[in-house]
């Protein structure tokens, strides 16, 4: 069993509130904590805790006028004049006392993953706190108010001269991250995202190839509203390993967003717990395989904190530290504690029962692969799966 895993984590990560209702909730970072432990799965010394990313950091992806602008937002909760060009006091990014530390404790965190592995103190690191990828040079977006996915990938590149796949399966289009490196030859960008047709951000399409040198290396599958577990893991298995082969990575970085989940109220795909042991298995496996096992993990979206986001964190961290789990039965304390918080009753299981069948199903699917050979006109994948 190897315990070459750090967890990155802290309590201080709840900071990053924008208030009770809206559905981004980092609450479910210390549900996702509890149910590690339940398993055992989780001990003192495996934990990291997070350091705050600096401004000079956060600079090497954000625009120093955006993070001042933020600075000067974080003390007050009211919004300044300014705030809206800025992308904040949005419906989507409220405003909130506070919220540069809190967001710049979310970058050091994942920055923390970056120099655990590249210093060689652990093969794999997960941060659950990040995957903020909607956020932009100088503008907030999408719940992110720093770009943590990217402020990491440019640190990399930085300090390393290394070579990132980044690997994205939340339900919404990592397009904060694809812009930043969309020139970039040396950052191949991957966003598996349901269909900008009907969410946000809207962007995504198998179109959007790179520019300049970086021309195939953002690649984009936009998957039907209603993909399920087959599907998804059919295009998943079909495209990362022959990217992996063309590109020759020296680091893997995923954003593990669980948004893709049929509870999730805010997306319309239609996977099951499945796809969040399958896809961190396959990522897992490709990082040995390509790189010295080294693979940095973040967090993303999901936004049913109870049922979904702490069951596919927790299959990630298994797989992370080579913790197989004997017994899927969600332990009875951790369900007792947690029951009285969830206005829906909590899953008996790490795995879900059997969900509706998709009227579409064939349709779909047929639909998604035609995508996926779209998307891989131009793609960096070895002469070898040209040729096949």
């Amino acid at each position: 069993m190897s315990r070459n895993s750090r967890l990155i984590f802290s309590a201080d990560y709840t900071n990053y509130h924008f208030h009770d209702q809206h559905p981004f909730n980092q609450r479910r970072l210390l549900l996702t904590r509890d149910l590690m432990e339940a398993y055992g799965l989780l001990r003192e010394e495996d934990i990291l805790p997070p350091r705050m990313a600096t401004e000079e950091e956060l600079a090497l992806v954000h625009d120093p006028r955006y993070i001042r602008f933020v600075r000067e937002q974080s003390r007050t909760g009211e919004p300044l004049p300014q705030a809206e060009s800025f992308g904040l006091g949005t419906e989507d990014v409220p405003c909130f006392a506070g919220m540069h530390e809190a967001a710049s404790l979310i970058v050091g965190g994942t920055l923390q993953a970056v120099d655990a592995v590249m210093n060689g103190q652990a093969e794999h690191a997960f941060n659950p706190a990040g995957g903020l990828h909607h956020a932009f040079r100088n503008k907030a977006s999408g719940f992110c108010i720093y770009n943590d996915c990217s402020v990491a990938i440019a640190y990399l590149r930085k300090h390393w001269d290394a070579r990132i796949m980044y690997i994205d399966t939340d339900a919404h289009h990592g397009d904060g991250v694809q812009w930043a490196f969309y020139d970039d030859p040396h950052v191949l960008t991957i966003s598996l995202h349901e269909t900008g047709k009907y969410l946000f951000p809207g962007t995504g399409a198998t179109t959007e190839r790179g520019e300049g040198n970086g021309f195939g290396y953002s690649v984009n599958i936009p998957l039907e509203a209603f993909t399920e577990d087959d599907s998804f893991l059919e295009i998943y298995r079909e495209l990362i390993p022959r990217l992996a082969r063309g590109f020759k990575p020296d680091v893997i970085l995923t954003q593990n967003g669980c948004d893709a989940h049929a509870y999730d109220p805010l997306t319309h795909l239609f996977c099951s717990m499945n796809i969040y042991q399958q896809v961190p298995r396959l990522a897992h496996e490709l990082a040995h395989a390509c790189c010295g096992g080294r693979w940095i993990a973040v967090g993303g979206g999901g936004y049913d904190i109870y049922r979904v986001v702490p069951r596919a964190w927790t299959l990630l961290w298994s797989e992370m530290t080579d913790q197989p789990i004997a017994d899927p039965t969600i332990p009875a304390k951790w369900r007792e504690r947690w029951q009285q918080e969830s206005e829906l009753a909590l899953p008996a299981s790490l795995f879900d029962d059997a969900l509706p069948v998709i009227p579409r199903r064939e349709e779909i699917s047929r639909n998604n692969r035609i995508t996926l050979e779209r998307a891989m006109l131009y793609a960096p994948i070895g002469l070898e799966d040209r040729k096949g």
